[in-house]
């Protein structure tokens, strides 16, 4: 008999769950033979088995970062890179399209899957210096954005900008009041982030054009064409010094004449459109008194829009005969915030939500500006018992020759009023010519509702705009916003404030709701005419650029 079996029963009962390893092999596995020690020493069931060498770890350094290479990376035996089933799309970055539409292809293309080409600019063999070009680009989105371009472009700018220095590796972002822009090197690179505060808002086309054309020659790959760092610099600093196209005076003539020429569109005649012009240049000369006294905006607007209401209402007082509510809807006209409201809602549509909410609610305070000063004066004619006729928007007068005449003075002033290049003017107003002839052929002719005309008339605005900018390697802006000017609900707006100054509220708000409605048909328009014109423009990678799919609650 062996010794195992003469040992007592005592010393061969099962161990208790406490005493058993975790680590015990399953039934069935053959362990080696286990080494004999003594019974008073201790071991631990996580010890290492023998025969393994184990080297001591290095001390940790004192700092590191997240992006450090790790010890056992090389790049010698690295995986290949990461090819998608579809493969890389090609995008050639010639001059053969744009640069807004090149820079947009490589903008909704993922990081890791944008080619990356040659710099348009060449460099020393230091490479480009990372923070002069975030600085430079930063400097360049912050004159767009406060010229009113869409936040899409701006940010399409700021790329070029940085991919033409040779930072491929990229990311802009842009909000209402803040630009930023992050440059990676490499996924083992600590990423530098650069940002601006677009503190002043200010419309100056013509410093626009100027911005468009820098960025241009900065993107072009023309070898003939070398814009440094420094030239670059000089040249910004020359936009920012210019002086505006048109002095003041111009500008308040431009006002006059396009209240004069919205009160020919709605019916006015001679007596009409000087009592509208005379009001809006008061309004104007107010609104810079407040402006040079630090008023802010809403209040800017407020006092504009009172004297053209105070010279209907003295009109109507004194038995002058002569429509009070053309001079009162000409005089709005002229403040209407046409540019704000396509810009946000061209915001919204390419879906910058958060920009387009605060261009939106800029748009909401101006208009509420607006209508606090009409109903000020509104007020005081219903206290006087002035004979203002809130049912007169239902007798519209149409005069085809003198309207169109009209409407092409009213884009003329408008182009004056958003200091645009001299260039520039001509196109413009042909261009506003073209949208009354539009709306006028659709809803007086055609007997068409207001509110599809005018959505018909935007969107061969932005068709023709963006095609002017495209043939001119410019902003789209010049050639849509002032040839919008006589689609503004002008008319829609003063009979839903004189309604509700009546006491009439559902009528006011119905003729409110009408103005809101034919406002969102001018911006979505416009919007839909500048997609339509892609039919047109041979877009590099157009069958690669990727949008957003619709949401169904997944």
């Amino acid at each position: 008999m062996t010794e195992r079996e003469t040992e007592a029963p005592e010393e061969r009962k099962p161990q208790s769950d406490e005493a058993r390893s975790q680590f015990t092999q399953p039934i069935g596995v053959v362990a080696a033979a286990p080494v004999m020690e003594e019974e008073s020493s201790v071991t631990s069931e996580f010890s290492l088995p023998d025969g393994l060498n184990v080297q001591a770890p290095e001390a940790a350094d004192a700092e590191g970062s997240a992006f450090t290479p790790p010890k056992t990376y090389s790049s010698r035996q690295s995986p290949a890179a990461f090819t998608p089933a579809h493969g890389i799309p090609m995008v050639k970055l010639t001059k053969e399209a744009p640069w807004q539409d090149r820079m947009r292809t490589m903008l909704r293309m993922p990081v890791a899957e944008r080619p990356a080409p040659e710099p348009a600019q060449k460099q020393d063999d230091a490479g480009p210096a990372v923070p002069r070009v975030l600085d430079l680009t930063l400097r360049i989105g912050e004159l767009l954005l406060a010229g009113g371009e869409g936040a899409e472009d701006v940010e399409a700018a700021m790329f070029a900008v940085c991919r033409s220095y040779g930072l491929d590796r990229c990311e802009p972002t842009v909000t209402f009041t803040l630009l930023s822009i992050t440059f990676q090197p490499s996924l083992v690179d600590d990423p530098v982030t650069a940002s601006r505060t677009v503190r002043r808002r200010g419309t100056d086309y013509n410093r626009l054009a100027a911005v468009f054309r820098l960025v241009d020659d900065i993107s072009d790959e023309d070898d003939e064409v070398d814009v440094t760092l420094e030239e670059a610099y000089r040249r910004l600093a020359e936009i920012r010094r210019n002086r505006h196209p048109y002095p003041g005076w111009a500008l308040t003539g431009a006002n006059g004449l396009l209240a004069g020429s919205a009160s020919i569109l709605v019916g006015g005649d001679l007596l009409v459109f000087v009592a509208a012009a005379v009001g809006a240049m008061l309004g104007d000369r107010l609104a810079w008194l407040c402006a040079g006294r630090g008023f802010p905006e809403f209040y800017q607007f407020t006092v504009a829009a009172m004297p053209p209401a105070a010279i209907g209402l003295v009109l109507t007082l004194a038995h002058v005969d002569v429509k009070a509510s053309a001079v009162i809807t000409g005089g709005l006209f002229a403040l209407l915030p046409g540019r704000a409201l396509v810009a946000g809602v061209q915001d919204g549509l390419t879906g910058f939500y958060i920009t387009a909410s605060a261009r939106l609610l800029e748009v909401m305070y101006f208009f509420v500006g607006i209508v606090i000063g009409v109903l000020i004066m509104l007020y005081v004619a219903v206290q006087l018992h002035a004979p203002l006729n809130a049912e007169a928007a239902l007798n519209p007068v149409s005069r085809p020759y003198w309207q169109i005449a009209a409407s092409m003075a009213l884009s003329l002033a408008f182009a004056v009023l958003l200091q645009q290049e001299r260039s520039t003017v001509l196109a413009v107003t042909l261009n506003g010519g073209v949208a009354w002839i539009v709306y006028g052929a659709m809803h007086y002719a055609g007997d068409i509702s207001p509110v599809a005309s005018t959505a018909a008339a935007a969107g061969l605005v932005g068709l023709f705009g963006q095609l002017f900018s495209r043939y001119r390697f410019a902003s789209a802006l010049p050639y849509v916003t002032a040839a919008i000017g006589p689609l503004l609900p002008g008319s829609a707006t003063y009979f839903g404030l004189l309604a509700i100054a009546h006491n009439d509220v559902n009528q006011g708000l119905v003729s409110l709701s009408k103005a809101a409605a034919l406002a969102m048909a001018i911006a979505i328009g416009v919007n839909l005419g500048g997609e339509i014109s892609r039919l047109f423009i041979r877009s590099p990678g157009a069958e690669n650029r990727r949008a957003a799919k619709r949401t169904r609650g997944f």
